[in-house]
């Protein structure tokens, strides 16, 4: 037990020292799960969030194919309307803790040159105020949804979307140095990853508790995986789910729509607009891309193999008895 405090109290000072901003004071755990402190100010609002049963959600750990999995979905229920997806997606489909995650209240009177929309301020109303039908981001664990959710009060579609452990790792280090002000190497971010100490951690937890409710008839359990191998099934899987239909030629259409360079290159889905907000920011280091490779696979050249051997021991603890693979 010593051991283990003293191994969570290193990974915290690694949190404090790391991973600290001035959108992101400090780290705090909520029900065994990881998150910045600007969560307290916002906890009630978000139990209390009114769910309308028209409501589509996108749930997921973060970096595992939930941009992609929501333009998808939205372009489904909007008979592919491909012009209105020409607005931002967090316009579209806004994220509903983003103002938990990057908590600019404070920087407003230091940076009056900069332009944060009501979206990235205020994304609990933002969200909340949106007309019917709503689209909603999400990256809180189960236990953590609004209380409507959680009790089954009111029933909207769900789309639960998982990638495999690694991978998701690597995506999410990259993700963190580029937008999240995340000032360590890889193999300390697995550390972190491991154990427990990234935001919305832990993750093989969040993925067991939509995973053992796949078989809800409001909730759509996805692959990444599947959507790279044969997206033309995960697409028709998921116009089934929603209540539409898709011919072959729409199927196609929004394939090609759906494309990594297509998603990579289009403006409405890779978040210029918060990264140019982030570049503004003079003490932010700021130099990448949100839609990075894609790939399946990819920790297999990034990661060392003592750190996939902890991987593979605490997927196979955590996933194989739920019959859990990717």
């Amino acid at each position: 037990m010593a051991a283990q405090n003293e191994a969570n109290d290193d990974l915290d000072q690694i949190l404090r020292d790391q991973f600290t901003s001035e959108f992101r004071r400090r780290y705090i755990t909520v029900q065994g799960v990881c998150l910045p402190d600007r969560y307290e100010e916002l906890a009630h609002e978000i139990e209390n969030f009114e769910i309308r049963d028209d409501d589509i959600w996108i749930c997921s750990f973060p970096k595992t194919g939930t941009t992609w999995t929501q333009e998808m979905i939205w372009c489904i229920a909007n008979d592919l309307d491909f012009e209105g997806a020409k607005v931002p997606l967090s316009e579209r489909f806004p994220f509903l803790e983003y103002s938990v995650l990057f908590d600019y209240t404070n920087l407003v009177p230091r940076h009056p040159e900069i332009e944060f929309p009501q979206s990235a301020l205020y994304s609990v109303a933002y969200t909340k105020n949106q007309a019917s039908p709503r689209f909603i981001k999400t990256h809180l664990p189960f236990a953590l949804l609004p209380r409507q959710l959680r009790t089954g009060e009111k029933r909207p579609k769900i789309i639960y979307v998982a990638r495999n452990p690694k991978d998701t790792c690597v995506s999410y280090y990259h993700h963190c140095t580029f937008m999240e002000a995340y000032r360590g190497d890889f193999d300390t971010f697995c550390r972190l990853f491991l154990g427990q100490k990234v935001c919305f951690a832990p993750y093989w937890d969040h993925v067991l508790d939509f995973w053992k409710r796949r078989n809800d008839p409001n909730l759509l359990f996805l692959k990444y995986e599947d959507m790279k191998s044969d997206l033309s099934t995960v697409i028709k899987r998921s116009a089934a789910f929603l209540g539409k239909t898709m011919t072959e030629d729409q199927t196609k259409a929004l394939m090609n729509h759906l494309s990594f360079r297509n998603m990579k290159y289009n403006p409405a889905v890779n978040y210029e607009e918060h990264i140019n907000m982030i570049k503004q920011i003079k003490s932010l280091d700021v130099d990448g891309e949100f839609i990075r490779s894609g790939k399946v696979d990819q920790w297999k050249e990034e990661m060392s193999e003592s750190v996939i051997e902890q991987f593979d021991r605490l997927t196979k603890e955590k996933f194989s008895s739920a019959n859990l693979f990717f």
